[in-house]
């Protein structure tokens, strides 16, 4: 019996009930439709991100849509130092008591330049934030990942870490890095305690930074973040129990 196929996954009403997700990049993009998606499939979202404005934005939005309070989360992945990820923690535990999904969504693109004029202050922002950030939160939450009866973390990839392309530098790099972390965790945790870890590669997707990367595209012919949010959700769920190390494309 074949596997289901995620990009067509339909999730019953209550699929993420009492499950305590947190979404990094939960400002704008994917990253707020995946927090509106979850919450309303019934999990209780934490939202992290650097702008507070925005993260209220995403808060008032999904109280207003599904009538619950999701936790809202501050964090700077440039600039947090091991106060703020322990903060973070604190702060999850002392509510939740434990997580059951980590959606790494939060990433930069940084500059779009041959790797002979690439900015070095640049490609080591774009590297930290897409990976060394996502290690360092990934480590901190695992003590509340493992309380979780099935947890997942889910990793968000790109085309470009599959086959680089010219002139995409820091952020191919980072992306295929970030492959490399998400296959290291699933090894490490299959059998051996209840997390599971996956990447999804959303694909075309209309979002700020698609727009910076394509300044001359047509966004009308972009697909809406909505539109990836299937593959998401079947990842962070239970419908995907036991599925690790893998990577899904969303379109």
């Amino acid at each position: 019996m074949s596997e289901p196929d995620p990009r067509a996954y339909v999730p019953a009403p209550g699929a993420l009930e009492d499950r305590v997700i947190l979404v990094t990049g939960a400002s704008g993009g994917i990253g707020a439709e995946l927090a509106r998606s979850c919450a309303a499939l019934g999990a209780r979202v934490v939202l992290s991100g650097r702008n507070v404005k925005k993260l209220e934005a995403v808060y008032d939005s999904i109280r207003s849509a599904c009538g619950v309070r999701p936790s809202i989360a501050p964090l700077d992945l440039e600039q947090a130092d091991a106060s703020h990820y322990a903060a973070l923690v604190d702060a999850v535990r002392g509510e939740f008591g434990r997580l059951d999904g980590l959606a790494h969504v939060a990433g930069q693109l940084g500059e779009r330049a041959p790797i002979e004029f690439h900015d070095v202050v640049a490609w080591m922002r774009v590297m930290h934030v897409n990976v060394n950030a996502a290690f360092i939160l990934t480590q901190a939450l695992l003590p509340l990942l493992k309380l979780s009866q099935d947890a997942s973390v889910v990793f968000t990839t790109s085309g470009v870490s599959e086959r680089a392309r010219a002139y995409w530098g820091a952020y191919a790099a980072s992306k295929f890095a970030l492959e490399g972390l998400m296959q290291v965790l699933a090894d490490e945790t299959d059998t051996l305690t209840n997390i599971r870890a996956n990447s999804v590669n959303p694909g075309k997707v209309r979002t700020a930074m698609r727009a910076r990367a394509y300044p001359g595209e047509d966004a009308g012919s972009v697909p809406l973040p909505s539109q990836v949010m299937p593959t998401y959700l079947y990842l962070l769920g239970s419908a995907s129990r036991g599925i690790t190390g893998g990577r899904f494309d969303a379109q």
